[in-house]
């Protein structure tokens, strides 16, 4: 085993990430098209696609995708949990905010060390709980577009322009937040840069862990958390004589 680097995530998750990006892909272009559909590359996808009702369908059944897919992840990950196999470590817990101040006095200069993350820090919790409950959304909305006539049975007439402009405007939404956020995190921020090898590999360097998960790194190797960051300082130190 390399001791230099980590193993943070399995074959299903890389492959359920892939999975996830793909239809993710598929939903943006097609929704896209229909949104702003006097644009000439619009018209170029909707008429590749076979007609505005084939893109449509397209986008139908790779929101009935996103639907299985994101189900699916809960449903794991619940269990998971729930049998004592998973940490509950996407949970959101007052650490957070308190990292949130750590981080900006670090960022400030005011402390010497940013906050000391576990599995997943507040960015990524943020990110991954916005996506997750955006998912549901958007199919919930998609499925009153998709079929007006049956929810009009039982919900006031509002309830169809509601959804499409909920529909379109939270998806722009996620879009914003998966573009400026995730692909910025996973390719063009200086700690990973050109590219997190994370969601390829599964593993990251022993070094990021130091840095972004000292206190994972600690469990995982059997210390205390003052030895990590013991190693933190020692690094922060070197860095320093580099420099100068």
């Amino acid at each position: 085993m390399d001791e230099n680097r980590i193993r943070r995530f399995s074959a299903w998750r890389i492959v359920e990430h892939w999975v996830f990006t793909m239809i993710f892909a598929v939903l943006v272009v097609t929704g896209l098209a229909q949104k702003f559909y006097t644009l000439d590359i619009s018209m170029w996808v909707i008429f590749r696609l076979g007609g505005i009702d084939y893109l449509r369908l397209v986008h139908r059944y790779a929101g009935i995708a996103c639907l299985a897919v994101t189900a699916l992840h809960a449903a794991t990950a619940l269990a998971c949990v729930a049998s004592g196999r998973w940490r509950p470590s996407m949970a959101i817990t007052g650490k957070d905010f308190s990292d949130v101040v750590r981080n900006i006095k670090y960022y400030l200069g005011i402390k010497g060390r940013p906050a000391l993350c576990d599995r997943y820090n507040y960015r990524q919790k943020f990110e991954y709980w916005g996506v997750l409950l955006s998912a549901f959304i958007m199919v919930a909305t998609g499925l009153v577009l998709w079929f007006p006539i049956f929810f009009t049975r039982f919900l006031p007439g509002d309830v169809i322009p509601a959804a499409q402009v909920m529909h379109t405007n939270h998806g722009l939404l996620i879009l914003l937040i998966i573009a400026l956020w995730h692909i910025y995190n996973s390719i063009f921020s200086p700690e990973v840069f050109p590219v997190d090898p994370g969601m390829f590999t599964g593993h990251i360097s022993r070094e990021r862990m130091v840095r972004e998960h000292p206190a994972e790194l600690a469990r995982i190797e059997g210390k205390t958390i003052h030895e990590i960051i013991e190693e933190y300082n020692d690094t922060k130190i070197r860095e320093r004589l580099d420099l100068n």
